[in-house]
């Protein structure tokens, strides 16, 4: 029983998290996050000793969100979710990885290296619709690019949408 009410826990603490992130950022302070959650500040630290802690989990957790999506959904869709989580996480992302080098790499390491498989099998499943020797890198840095230069999360996917049909009339 106690560890079902340790992983309800953790899960409210994420979710309450996540949404508070997205209200205000990822500075938001934690006692907030506690409340929200329904728990108290001891039980937050139980799962997550510190902000870095929290925001790694929130962050993990969204990365694994767009990695699902992978699964069932075509290239086109979920480069289209990957653009909007470029756009609308790239803050988190950030503030998840910040300290140390070593840790920053070794976070994005991990976490680009799914999304990339996860592109890479998108690739190979739209293989016979798509250009000759286009790869997942090809697409990864072209919807990259999009995302880190688009006003939001809307317009990234109209970009997108560009880069898809190309820009002659």
């Amino acid at each position: 029983m106690a560890r079902a009410d340790a992983t309800r826990n953790a899960d409210r603490l994420l979710s309450a998290a996540r949404e508070l992130i997205t209200e205000r950022g990822a500075e938001v302070p934690l006692d907030e996050v506690a409340k929200r959650a329904g728990v108290g500040n001891a039980t937050l630290y139980r799962h997550f000793p510190t902000r870095a802690d929290l925001l790694v989990a929130v962050y993990a957790d969204e990365v694994d969100r767009l990695v699902r999506l992978g699964t069932d959904a075509d290239l086109f869709t979920w480069l289209d979710a990957y653009v909007e989580h470029v756009t609308t996480k790239r803050a988190l992302a950030m503030a998840a990885t910040e300290g140390p080098a070593g840790r920053r790499a070794e976070l994005s390491g991990r976490w680009h290296q799914t999304i990339t498989e996860t592109a890479t099998a998108l690739v190979a499943r739209a293989a016979p619709e798509l250009r000759p020797g286009l790869t997942a890198r090809d697409l990864l840095a072209l919807a990259t690019g999009v995302a880190l230069t688009a006003v939001d999360a809307a317009h990234a996917r109209r970009l997108l949408a560009l880069v898809r049909t190309g820009v002659q009339g």
